[in-house]
């Protein structure tokens, strides 16, 4: 049993790519630029909020000036919009209360911004649940640097072989790898068990409830 399980939010803890893929869309529209299915947006996002408007973006309009705009456009889109239809994934509030009564610590490790995942993570599964919860903060490289990482496993006073991280991408796997801290990879959020394995996950969960056997 590990001390510390450090979970991704979007995509492994909260089912958030409709809200995420609406408020692209809205801000794409507003500009006249082609807009994308919900489907898509799973390989859009990962990175970052300006990554994620990058990518978005037709290639010939990725400049950084147009970036910055509709990044700034779409940040205050998805404060209005980051509730509608978000949800927790079936299950993970079962496991994340077994690993409460397990004793374990909980933080969250998400690179969507600092004030937005605290939201998130406090109106989906209250302010009680997690130990610590780190999203992108300024100054702090965003995954899959480690140092969002070092930051919760120094705040807890936890080494990297007593934790464990849940994500459902390969910058989740390169995250907990170059920390040092074993990861499992969840088949249920926005990407496969394919991209999972060739990242190599050290263990797959295809339910919540299998995150409780690592």
């Amino acid at each position: 049993m590990k001390k510390l399980y450090i979970f991704d939010l979007d995509g492994t803890l909260a089912d958030s790519l409709c809200d995420l893929a609406d408020s692209v869309n809205i801000v794409l529209e507003r500009h006249g630029f082609p807009t994308h299915d919900t489907e898509k947006y799973k390989y859009f996002v990962g990175n970052g909020a300006v990554k994620l408007i990058e990518r978005s973006l037709p290639e010939d309009q990725r400049t950084p000036e147009m970036i910055r705009e509709v990044h700034a456009e779409y940040s205050k889109v998805y404060a209005e919009r980051m509730l509608c239809k978000t949800k927790p994934y079936d299950g993970i509030k079962e496991v994340l209360t077994e690993l409460k009564a397990r004793g374990c610590k909980l933080a969250v490790a998400s690179n969507k911004p600092d004030d937005c995942t605290v939201n998130v993570v406090e109106a989906l599964f209250g302010k009680d649940v997690f130990d610590s919860v780190h999203g992108k903060r300024e100054g702090v490289p965003t995954k899959p640097s480690p140092d969002i990482m070092y930051q919760i496993m120094e705040e807890l006073g936890v080494s990297a072989d007593e934790c464990i991280h849940s994500g459902d991408s390969n910058v989740d796997v390169a995250t907990a790898h170059n920390a040092g801290i074993e990861c499992i990879g969840c088949i249920w959020g926005f990407r496969t068990e394919e991209e999972l394995v060739s990242a190599g996950a050290d263990h797959i969960a295809r339910v919540p409830e299998d995150i409780l056997n690592y």
